[in-house]
């Protein structure tokens, strides 16, 4: 995802669809998962390419000259166009936050045979100088988490922003991240941190929080592609590598990106899959077809295509 992605959840109430946790001796220690071991259930897809086909209020690339689909309508959709049935959707293509609506888009992803691997939220300031607004992020990383529960997602991707021209500081990231994860911990769901914005989301950065905070509920997403807008291929192979140090369960398959100067940059993705399989990662590749490169139904089918031809 790029910068331009930000599903900010700054004009939604804060609800909370779980009575409020507080610290219990028996917290899980670790996460654990039982990942399956055919190529075909650990397959997953993003809602995000096809935002312009989703009808949400929060949803601000939903083109409305389109049909468009609820997003209740997307677990079927992918089951039934692309037989996988393992799905990672952003909270800013649910139409609502409210209990009854996440309860009905639960209730859709079982009736389609399928699962959450991941759920996306948007950004927040963990990093910002200002303690509201990094309390403010933490907040509202919580309601993302809780959402999680409601829907049986392991984890949320949790997006870092940052105040513009600030550097990023690992201290203040790590502690607010850091309560994040015990929140996390306590409710059995990893936040998980994806390479993405160049500079509040450069892959090296996100290491160093990692690292700091030093929690088996804070890991990397690595992401195959978004690199790639920063970094050369090399580059980009030793960033990549460094997240799946660090991840757990999800990781986004590209197999190209549109840099910021607008040219398209090919993935290497033999290589990306080899940084896969030499780490042991056992999780779910999610297709994030960058729709940058064409649109979103054919482009899917061919990382999944692809995929499958590298994992075999």
């Amino acid at each position: 995802m790029s910068t331009s992605r930000r599903d900010v959840l700054k004009g939604l109430p804060l609800f909370a669809l779980c009575p409020a946790v507080t610290a219990a001796p028996d917290a899980p220690r670790a996460p654990a998962a039982d990942f399956p071991s055919e190529v075909t259930e650990r397959l997953a897809v993003t809602s995000w390419p096809f935002r312009a086909l989703i009808d949400a209020p929060s949803n601000h690339y939903f083109d409305k000259t389109k049909p468009g689909m609820d997003l209740k309508e997307f677990p079927a959709m992918v089951a039934r166009r692309f037989g996988v049935h393992k799905i990672n959707p952003l909270t800013s293509h649910f139409r609502s936050l409210d209990p009854a609506y996440v309860d009905a888009f639960r209730q859709a992803v079982e009736k389609a045979g399928s699962s959450v691997v991941d759920l996306g939220l948007g950004g927040g300031n963990f990093y910002d100088a200002d303690e509201t607004k990094r309390r403010d992020a933490v907040a509202r990383g919580r309601q993302g988490i809780d959402i999680a529960v409601a829907v049986g997602s392991p984890s949320v991707r949790q997006h870092v922003s940052g105040p513009r021209n600030a550097t990023p500081d690992v201290t203040r990231a790590a502690e607010s991240l850091g309560e994040l994860a015990a929140y996390g911990a306590k409710r059995g769901v990893v936040v998980n941190l994806e390479n993405d914005d160049p500079v509040a989301e450069d892959p090296f950065f996100l290491v160093n929080v990692i690292e700091k905070v030093s929690s088996p509920f804070l890991r990397g997403l690595p992401d195959f592609g978004n690199s790639l807008n920063h970094y050369d291929a090399a580059r980009n192979e030793q960033a990549v590598a460094a997240m799946f140090r660090h991840v757990y369960n999800m990781c986004h398959v590209k197999d190209s990106v549109q840099s910021a100067s607008g040219a398209r940059v090919e993935v290497d993705l033999p290589a990306m899959f080899r940084i896969a399989k030499a780490s042991m990662y056992k999780g779910y590749f999610s297709m994030e077809f960058d729709t940058a490169g064409g649109e979103p139904f054919r482009g899917t089918e061919r990382l999944l295509e692809l995929t499958r031809k590298y994992l075999a």
